[in-house]
């Protein structure tokens, strides 16, 4: 039993390895197979929200991800700095949708960096199917950063606010 054990590891091994050439030549961040009791997911950490182009991966036909995987690197930071240097508590997407900054186009912003807030208090809203979900502050803080632009697509888990103490 041993030995099929280590032969469906090396099967398992040369799968990973597919999904993960598909996620890099798609631009996907996850990707979930199951075959019989085995699953498998392999996942792509996206740590710098600044590229709207990611959520026309996700669902989207491969001939569209092409394009969008050429322009994926030159909008994400290549400096690691970038990354750490930044502080706070990260408030992320509970979904998949578009981010907007506003209640409505000629509205202000809901939250600007430097705006102290309350727990509870809208930060943006997130649609998803048509509903406009509020995504609130967890706690009371100042907005540090907004790690989205307005109308840009996110996924879900993806960082759309810094909120420091």
């Amino acid at each position: 039993m041993s030995d099929d054990k280590h032969k469906n590891d090396a099967i398992d091994a040369g799968l990973i390895r597919s999904l993960a050439d598909i996620l890099n030549d798609t631009d996907l961040t996850e990707i979930e197979v199951e075959r019989g009791d085995l699953k498998i997911k392999v996942k792509r950490e996206v740590t710098v929200a600044a590229a709207p182009i990611q959520y026309a991966a996700a669902p989207a036909p491969i001939a569209h991800a092409a394009p969008v995987a050429a322009a994926v690197p030159a909008s994400m930071p290549s400096d690691p700095a970038t990354i750490v240097s930044r502080k706070g508590e990260e408030v992320k997407s509970p979904m998949v949708g578009t981010a907007y900054l506003q209640p409505s186009p000629e509205a202000p912003q809901f939250v600007k960096p430097g705006d102290k807030v309350k727990k509870g208090q809208t930060l943006l809203i997130v649609e998803a199917m048509k509903t406009m979900n509020p995504i609130q502050a967890p706690r009371d803080g100042v907005v540090s950063e907004i790690l989205v632009g307005d109308a840009q697509p996110v996924e879900f888990g993806e960082a759309l606010v810094l909120l420091e103490a």
